[in-house]
This record gives structure tokens, C-alpha cells and sequence, in this order.
């Protein structure tokens, strides 16, 4: 311990114990000063050491920086009262005399300076705090209020540019204005006074009863500032879900199309692939959402699970599209029934019949409606699905357009320890997957390999089991193609050729990422938790650049002669790429414009280390699977 004597300055050691024992953290200067004390006999004596600390210790910066401290605790304890709560009047003033002020070019400049935009708006927000004037004045409430009237909530919002995010509706009996829903994520939401079921007895001092539902929105429309609902309190609220899911569209769906929709303003788009967060779940029929692209907009409603596989079983796209019956403005009204509907096959075929809607509560706003897209149609699809077979192979078009509407996925992020994922090129012939493929391993020979497959044709004297391929007999190649352990697979001269998941499971065995082309055919075997296979979609460029950078490429036939590319093998390869997006397009991971080799090797080699190194959605099963395991 440093001793220290009364020639140190005009504390002495007993004072030094005493100041620094009583504010130990409330007085740093005071310390550092004890110190400087106490360091400066030593530093007289030439210590080693205690001359590079004193030095530091007294340094211009940790001064000023003690300044700033001391500064800041003088402060600490004062509540800061505003010089002017007009300081926007004040700025008006001192513009008015600075016309009439002397020609210095400092005053044009100020003169800018106070007129801008935003110092008005800043001065505008310093006044609203310093007057605290932010808080709307709710209107006192009648002392003589009869007994008989029913419980009322008297709720305040304040306008803004976001809708209200509510729809109303008439109730079928009573005619009461009631608050159909409430949208996650809007003005009402958020406030947490309004809830499905409230019964709406004025606004804005305005009764509504007697009144249409389009003359309420017509109300909220022109209101400005603040908006007063009086209201009658449903009497049991319901409990909103906490619980969020993600999923995955494998349809698309547009508002305008689906007359049975309860308000088609309060829809939601989606097409193919995209992924959509259910926030609530709570109506069997009616579901809230939003894309994962644009989570801090107001849900939007979209067909429950099984409501919208019962539309598609009951083609209900099929119709033909009439804007003047579905696209309405934001103030046109219409109503819904009042029953709870349940999950079944009446209520269901009830709800689609009933003409009854929701009318969306968007304070006149613009809504940006998308426009219309015509589907494509299943009577259409038996004529595609023919073709599809004989060019692709596809026995599962119509499970794949048919199936579940919506596929519950998460966020996965593969560990180090993990397998890779399995790289999936899948494109229509001739669009150049074979190529990448093939540039991919052979200029990463260390990182990525192909899967050996299995045939049936008898080994040749040079070949090596394992190596060319796997050669087994014709019954365990049947006993894998039955029990889905195959790929793709298929038959030529008379021999079965194919990929096993077995052989792709050996590649990831040993580190190494596979990667393989898949036929479609192929992608419900291979879309499971063991390969976890992301899947990238080689897409042609438009016909005019096909023509140009295929103007010397060449096609081997079955027999192997090259033959030059032709108008209509580019007129194929494009529509059959259509085809293969329209109807498998929720399944591609990743898709490439193939219009140069070198830049579409560049973006696979991309796409492929981000499937491996960054987060990706995937089936939630697969991860389940996996935590099972």
C-alpha cells in the first residue's frame, strides 16, 4: 500500500481514507486528484512504472472526460424544463425580421435554415412535447346515466396513415353494426380496445343506428384527427392465440377470384412458394396472415387449410372473373351471418353460398389491390398432364396440384456436424443442368460428387462395382423402385437404370455434397429429412436470347448425333420450363437464368454455399424427424 504524509498536500492520510470511503462512485475527480497526490512523491523519486501511470492519470483527455462526468451528475438530478413551448411561433418571428435584416449573406442561409421541411416539423414536434398537448381530450361522461343502458367502452383512436384494421358487418336479426374481425397488426390490434363482436353505437357523436354499414365507413372516411367509437363490449372477448406458424403456399390464391371471401379488400395474395406467417388461427374458416417479406404490414385473410382444399376440389378458381361483381371500393359494404360455422361439409358449402360479408374499415385510403391473374384450370390439366408424362415422366402432377394447400415450415440452419444438404439441378432438357452439374464437381472434386447408380445390365470387363455403377439383378432393383428407395429411375435396351437413395446417402456419408438432376417425378421421394435437398431450377432465358447463345450449340438425340439446336426445340424447352414451374414451382429452393454458362456456374456455386452455410426454410418435419431421432 502507498504511505502518503502531510507534505503531500493539504490532505493528509487520514483525510484521504475518509474521502474516498464516503462517495467511493459518485466522486471519480475527487479521487483521481487523492491519487495524483499520492502518485506525486513517488514520481519525484523516479520510480520505475508509477511515472508512465501518472503520466496517464493526468492526460488532457481523462480531464476533459472527468469535466464531462462532473457535468453530467450536476444535471443528473434536475428535471429539464423547456425554455419555450412556441418555439415554432418564435421561428416565424425571427424569419419576419430577417427579411427586413441587413444584407449579410449569413441571413439568406438562416433564413433557408428555419423554412426547411423538417425544422418546421421539428420544431412542430418540440412545441406538441413541451405543451404536452399529444394526449387526446376524451369527452367528460353524463352524470345522469340510466340504469337500464347497457355497459358501454368509449374508445379513442388517433388517425393515422394505417387503416384501423377492422371489418364490420350487420347483424342479420338485429341489425346492429357490429365489429366482425379484428386484423393482426392494425391500428385496432395494437390499441387493444376493440374486439370482434363490440357492437358499434356511435361515432364520432354520430349514432349509428338506422344507418347502413357503407354510411359508418363514410363516417370514418371523412373524420380528421381522432376517432371516438362509442361501444357495447361483447361480452366475452376472445382470446387471441400467441402461437405464430410459418408455412409454405403450394397454391396461389387471389381475393378478387373467390367470391365466398368475407371482405376482399382484407384478402391476401400469395402465389406459389411464398412463405406466409399464420398469426391467428382462431375462425376455422378464416385465417390471418402475412408474407414473410413484409412482417410489419397488417394481416391480411386467407382460406383456412381446409377450407381451401375444399375450393380446390371444387374448382372453384374455374369461374370466370367479373370485376364489377368483386372489385369494390373501400366504403362499399356487405354482410356476413352471424353463426359460429364449423369445420364441416355443411357449414362449409353454408359459408360459400352465403352472400353475407365483412366490409374492411380503411379510413378512405388507397389499398393497392393486385390485379387479376387467371389460374391455370383443371379441366385444362388432363391435356397438360398427358404431355407431361411423355416428356417428364410425371405420374404425380395431379397429388402435387392437389395437395395440401399450405406446408408448415421452419427456419433451419445446418451445423457443422450435420450432413450436407443434397443439391438438386432440375430443368427441362437441353437448358444446360447436365453442364453445370458436371462443372461443378469436376472443378470441385475435393467438395462435390455424384451419386453411383444402379443398373441392371451386366457388368462390362473394365467397369468396377461401386464405381461406374451398382450392378444388382432385376428383382432388388424392382424391390427399390416399390419401396420408394428410388430417385429416378428408368429403363433402356431392356435394362433398369436409376439413383438410390442409398447412394446419395453415401456421398453425404463422407462429407462430401452431392449433387444430382432430378426428373419432377423425383421430388417427393427426394424431399425428406435424411437428404433435406435444396432444390435449384435451371431456367432458360426468353426465345430471342436462347437464339443467340445457342446459335452453335448442338443436342444429342438417343442415337448421338448432334444435331444444332432448331426454333422448335427452343419453343419446347421454353414451354416445357412452364409448365415445370407452374406446377412445381413451390417446391424450387433457388432458380437460375441460364443465359450464360459462366454466370449461371458463378450463381449455382453461390446458391449452393448459401444452402449450406446460411438459414433456409424447410418442412417443419424434417427438423421434428431429426429432434426424434
Amino acid at each position: 500500500m502507498i504511505q502518503s504524509d502531510k507534505e503531500a498536500g493539504p490532505l493528509d492520510k487520514k483525510d484521504t481514507r475518509h474521502s474516498v470511503a464516503s462517495s467511493p462512485e459518485s466522486d471519480p475527480s475527487q479521487i483521481l486528484r487523492l491519487v495524483l497526490q499520492e502518485l506525486n512523491l513517488f514520481y519525484r523519486r523516479d520510480m520505475k512504472g508509477l511515472r508512465l501511470l501518472y503520466d496517464l492519470l493526468h492526460s488532457p483527455w481523462l480531464q476533459a472526460l472527468l469535466k464531462v462526468y462532473d457535468c453530467l451528475q450536476e444535471f443528473k438530478g434536475k428535471s429539464l424544463v423547456p425554455a419555450t413551448s412556441h418555439a415554432q411561433a418564435l421561428s416565424y418571428a425571427v424569419v419576419e425580421l430577417l427579411h427586413a435584416g441587413s444584407g449579410s449573406p449569413e441571413v439568406p442561409e438562416l433564413r433557408r435554415i428555419l423554412q426547411a421541411p423538417h425544422f418546421k416539423a421539428l420544431l412542430s414536434a418540440h412545441d406538441t412535447v413541451a405543451r404536452k398537448d399529444f394526449e387526446p381530450l376524451l369527452p367528460p361522461l353524463p352524470d345522469n346515466i340510466p340504469e337500464t343502458e347497457e355497459a358501454m367502452r368509449i374508445v379513442c383512436l388517433v388517425k393515422n396513415q394505417q387503416p384501423l384494421g377492422a371489418t364490420i358487418k350487420r347483424h342479420e336479426t338485429t341489425g346492429d353494426i357490429l365489429v366482425a374481425r379484428i386484423i393482426h397488426g392494425g391500428l385496432a390490434e395494437r390499441s387493444g380496445l376493440l374486439y370482434a363482436g363490440d357492437k358499434l353505437v356511435e361515432v364520432n357523436g354520430v349514432s349509428v343506428e338506422g344507418l347502413d354499414p357503407e354510411q359508418v365507413i363514410h363516417i370514418l372516411a371523412m373524420s380528421r384527427g381522432t376517432i371516438m367509437f362509442k361501444v357495447v363490449p361483447v361480452s366475452d372477448p376472445p382470446v387471441r392465440s400467441p402461437k405464430m406458424v410459418y408455412v409454405r403456399a403450394m397454391t396461389e390464391y387471389w381475393p378478387q377470384e373467390d367470391p365466398s371471401i368475407p371482405c376482399v379488400d382484407a384478402g391476401l395474395p400469395f402465389q406459389k412458394g411464398d412463405i406466409l406467417q399464420i398469426v391467428d388461427q382462431n375462425d376455422a374458416l378464416w385465417w390471418q396472415a402475412r408474407k414473410i417479406s413484409d412482417l410489419r404490414s397488417c394481416a391480411g385473410l386467407i382460406p383456412s387449410n381446409h377450407l381451401l382444399k375444399r375450393k380446390q376440389r371444387k374448382f372453384w378458381w374455374s369461374q370466370p372473373y367479373q370485376p364489377d361483381t368483386h372489385l369494390k371500393s373501400t366504403i362499399s359494404i356487405s354482410m356476413e351471418e352471424e353463426d359460429d360455422m364449423k369445420i364441416d361439409e355443411k357449414c362449409v358449402e353454408a359459408e360459400e353460398l352465403s352472400e353475407d360479408k365483412e366490409e374492411f374499415v380503411g379510413y378512405g385510403q388507397k389499398f393497392f389491390i393486385a390485379g387479376f391473374r387467371r389460374s391455370m384450370r383443371l379441366c385444362r390439366r388432363k391435356s397438360h398432364l398427358s404431355q407431361l408424362r411423355a416428356n417428364m415422366g410425371c405420374a404425380s402432377s395431379c397429388h402435387s396440384a392437389l395437395g395440401a394447400p399450405y406446408e408448415e415450415v421452419v427456419r433451419y440452419q445446418r451445423r457443422p456436424s450435420d450432413r450436407h444438404r443434397l443439391i438438386v439441378l432440375m430443368g427441362p432438357s437441353g437448358v444446360g443442368v447436365n453442364a453445370l452439374r458436371r462443372q461443378l464437381v469436376g472443378l470441385n472434386p475435393n467438395d462435390f460428387r455424384g451419386a453411383v447408380p444402379h443398373t441392371t445390365r451386366p457388368k462390362k470387363s473394365y467397369e468396377m462395382d461401386g464405381r461406374e455403377y451398382h450392378y444388382v439383378s432385376k428383382e432388388i432393383f424392382e424391390t427399390l423402385m416399390y419401396s420408394h428407395r428410388m430417385l429416378e429411375y428408368g429403363e433402356y435396351k431392356g435394362h433398369f437404370y436409376g439413383t438410390s437413395v442409398d447412394a446419395v446417402q453415401a456421398v453425404l456419408d463422407e462429407g462430401k455434397i452431392c449433387v444430382m438432376d432430378l426428373e419432377p417425378q423425383g421430388i417427393q421421394v427426394a424431399r425428406t429429412h435424411e437428404l433435406k435437398p435444396y432444390i435449384i431450377f435451371i431456367k432458360p432465358p426468353n426465345m430471342n436470347c436462347m437464339k443467340r447463345s445457342r446459335k452453335n450449340a448442338k443436342v444429342i438425340t438417343d442415337y448421338f448425333v448432334d444435331m444444332k439446336f432448331k426454333d422448335e426445340d427452343l419453343q419446347e424447352m421454353e414451354d416445357l420450363a412452364l409448365k415445370m414451374e407452374t406446377q412445381f414451382g413451390q417446391f424450387f429452393d433457388h432458380v437460375i437464368v441460364n443465359d450464360s454458362l459462366q454466370d449461371a456456374y458463378a450463381q449455382l456455386l453461390s446458391a449452393v454455399q448459401k444452402a449450406q452455410e446460411e438459414p433456409q426454410w424447410v418442412p417443419a418435419t424434417w427438423v421434428s424427424s431429426d429432434t426424434e431421432s
